[in-house]
């Protein structure tokens, strides 16, 4: 059975940095493309980072939110099999739901998402 578990989630002033992770059991993280996807209260889902499998052949992240362009990074520790989304520069707008997800597709950005997180909440408010 394959999951996804986020964590890192929290309350950060603005101007703060936090670290989310997603966690693989069942699937080996590294075949898979990964992505980042919040979602803020009454807004849509929007896109943040992909990560491409090293297996592909765009070993690189792709951004999906002008946004967090500069603020945001996307990286993996496949001996963890884990995906990080290091968050700096924090502001209030970047108050959501996180999500990871995982597309067989391994190349960023995929057509679509094969198997979710549950979500952690991140907000920064002073």
């Amino acid at each position: 059975q394959v999951q996804l578990v986020e964590s890192g989630g929290g309350l950060v002033q603005p101007g703060g940095s936090l670290r989310l992770s997603c966690a693989g059991s069942g699937l080996i993280m590294d075949y898979y493309a990964i992505g980042w996807f919040r979602q803020a209260p009454g807004k849509a889902r929007e896109g943040v980072l992909c990560l491409s499998s090293s297996l592909s052949s765009s070993d690189g992240s792709t951004n999906y939110a002008d946004s967090v362009k500069g603020r945001f990074t996307i990286s993996r520790d496949n001996a963890k099999n884990t995906v990080y989304l290091q968050m700096n520069s924090l502001k209030p707008e970047d108050t959501a739901v996180y999500y990871c997800a995982a597309s067989g597709e391994r190349l960023c950005p995929p057509y679509e998402y094969d198997y979710w997180g549950q979500g952690t909440q991140v907000t920064v408010s002073s």
